[in-house]
């Protein structure tokens, strides 16, 4: 038996088989309903209204009485027994207008040679992939050399070009492109990495199109992807563009990823969700330019582990099992259509390699951009989010490590949390006699929900005015209806229902505190450890890098107040936005960086926490905020004493 399910508002009609799984039928009815547990019933962010129809199960304690009575049920835990109109609420849905939003960060870190005329100056303009017009001369009775050897001699003699290789597939092409060009064509030309390795000849084309020579950059994220089109003669960006990551209705963290690519076809829908999603954005950024598909000679990519190798359809079950080993660090340059991109069959995919597990491609990139392997000064690199990334280190060495922060920072194990997308509070003050909150949301919209970096602040603030103790617990003490018990656990209300979009109140409660606490503590702890195992404390470090797109957003002070970061000047913190698109976009204009990117990996040293003894002790230390130990935050500690006088 079959039955029909309406999706509203998206007015998207799907027909499925008695007993499916309402998440399912959303999913391939290319509905999205976030599900940060990748559907396991645990986050309970799936809510939808059964508008008409019935279905078995969906009840969960995060669904209130009235929830129920009103006809709330979690996607996830529910099978479909009859014909359906389900409404999915506000808050389940998937906004993408804040992702193409120009970030406006406090600092921005400058990219080493970001453009073309620093290139030359710095003789770095050695392109990964590079377009020659070529005249040759036509065969004749003194002068009948074949044609493939008549192209690399032509090059060899004219363009001083050497170590030329090419393909069957062009070879089989190229009697008869040249001939009806009249023997004027253009040579794509593909740069190895290595200096003693061939360059290879990938297409032929008629006439001189050598000016019209584009590439993409492209970061694979867990939640986002994002892509750039760039001309490789100038540098310039031509266009960009941010999709959802597909594969985030199969959950939002890599962990989940993994267990469901471990599971039947599991890795293929993941592998075929992401293609899906850079085919997507690909498609947008050569319209918005103005460019051709057959134009673009290049793409290269970077994720972290399990991003990269989900891409590749490489099978990342054992990234999460002990002793934790990716398939491979670094790949080889390989045709984009060998994973089904949407590019000509000449264009060439280059792989950002990655360090361990956990640390992937991204970081590196990030590194890359950020020039600190080239730099004397003590870095502390910080890639915030749910896989938390850090590198210390300078030119002469660097150590690395990943630590799981879990899903708060994006949103996630909070129960009114959500991305950074309009309608969400992102900044926030509190009157210290009234306990009254100010809050501004992204876009200046109704409330329906708490982002990232507001959770941060939302913290800070509360720490600040005596409204929560180090632990995160409420003061309930203070004289203020906002502080209460629902359900057996206090919190504090940010936002009445009559003023919110989801029309429930909207609270912070004492689980998302601890949430954030646990996240922020795996942060700054796994950074202490490191300092430790190198000899080093946070009194040594000159410079820190925040990287990613939340890195951007989130307000220094108030991460400083938690314990998130080290207590360090602000002026020696500096804002890298994303740090691996940036990478991405420099690999495309220079082959010479390009070969510095295996010298950083080799020269970054990892560290284990979970083999770390000492990452434990300092993790429980820093389950407080900001810490346990307050002098590792001395202006803090002044501050909140001072206030509470």
């Amino acid at each position: 038996m079959t039955y029909t399910i309406k999706f509203l508002p998206q007015n998207s009609t799907i027909e499925v088989k008695e007993n499916e799984n309402l998440l399912r039928a959303a999913m391939e009815a290319g509905v999205h309903i976030n599900a940060s547990c990748g559907g396991t019933g645990v986050c309970g962010k799936c809510r939808v209204l059964i508008e008409q129809g019935e279905v078995e199960g969906g009840i969960s304690e995060h669904l209130s009485p009235e929830d129920r009575d009103q006809g709330y049920r979690l996607a996830c835990l529910s099978t479909v027994c009859s014909d359906l109109v389900v409404r999915v609420p506000v808050e389940s849905q998937m906004e993408t207008s804040r992702l193409n939003q120009t970030s406006k960060g406090r600092h921005t870190a400058k990219a080493i040679f970001p453009n073309l005329d620093e290139l030359r100056e710095n003789g770095l303009f050695i392109p990964p992939v590079e377009k020659i017009y070529l005249e040759l001369d036509p065969p004749s009775e003194g002068d009948n050399q074949a044609d493939v050897a008549r192209i690399i001699n032509h090059l060899r003699l004219k363009h001083d070009e050497h170590r030329l290789t090419m393909g069957l597939g062009l070879i089989r092409k190229v009697p008869d492109i040249i001939r009806q060009a009249n023997f004027k064509v253009t040579a794509t030309i593909v740069r190895p990495v290595r200096e003693d390795g061939k360059n290879r000849i990938i297409n032929i084309e008629p006439s001189d199109t050598s000016d019209r020579n584009f590439a993409i950059a492209m970061d694979i994220g867990t939640t986002t992807v994002y892509g750039q089109a760039l001309d490789v003669h100038t540098g310039e960006v031509l266009a960009q563009h941010g999709e959802f990551n597909s594969q985030l209705s199969y959950g939002e963290d890599v962990i989940s990823r993994i267990v469901f690519a471990d599971k039947g076809d599991g890795l293929e829908v993941l592998h075929q969700k992401v293609v899906e999603t850079i085919n997507k954005v690909i498609e947008k950024i050569v319209k918005k330019a103005g460019i051709g598909i057959h134009e673009v000679s290049t793409i290269t990519l970077a994720g972290n582990s399990t991003m990269t190798q989900l891409l590749l359809k490489i099978n990342p079950s054992y990234i999460r099992k002990e002793p934790y080993v990716p398939a491979s660090i670094m790949y080889p340059p390989f045709r984009a259509t060998k994973i089904n991109l949407a590019l000509a069959d000449h264009a060439i995919a280059l792989v950002y390699p990655g360090v361990s597990s956990y640390v992937g491609g991204d970081i590196i990139s990030g590194i890359m951009a950020s020039g600190m392997y080239l730099s004397d000064k003590l870095t502390l690199y910080m890639d915030i989010g749910t896989n938390a990334e850090i590198a210390i280190g300078h030119k002469d060495w660097m150590v690395c490590t990943a630590a799981s922060a879990g899903p708060a920072f994006e949103g996630g194990g909070v129960k009114f949390g959500m991305r950074a997308i309009k309608g969400a509070i992102e900044d926030f003050s509190i009157n210290p006699s009234t306990f009254e909150p100010m809050i501004i949301t992204v876009g200046n919209a109704k409330a329906k929900g708490i982002c990232g970096s507001g959770l941060i602040t939302l913290a800070a603030k509360l720490l600040e005015t005596g409204v929560i103790d180090s632990r995160g617990k409420f003061n309930q003490t203070l004289s203020t209806p906002r502080i209460r018990k629902t359900d057996d656990i206090w919190e504090y209300v940010l936002v009445y229902k009559e003023n919110t979009q989801i029309d429930r109140d909207i609270a912070i409660t004492e689980p998302d505190l601890d949430n954030l606490i646990r996240a922020k503590g795996a942060m700054f702890s796994a950074a202490l450890t490191l300092l430790e195992e190198i000899g080093l404390g946070i009194k040594d470090i000159e410079r820190i890098i925040l990287a990613g797109g939340f890195g951007s957003f989130v307000d220094l002070e108030s991460a400083i107040t938690i314990g998130l970061l080290p207590e360090l000047d602000p002026s020696k913190v500096t804002y890298l936005g994303n740090g691996s698109l940036l990478g991405c976009r420099i690999n495309c204009l220079t082959n010479s960086l390009r070969r510095n990117v295996g010298e950083v990996v080799n020269m970054m040293t990892n560290f284990e926490l979970a083999s770390t003894p000492s990452y434990m002790d300092h993790y429980m230390g820093a389950l407080f905020m900001p810490h346990t130990e307050l002098n590792y935050f001395p202006k803090v500690k002044a501050r909140l004493e001072g206030l509470r006088k």
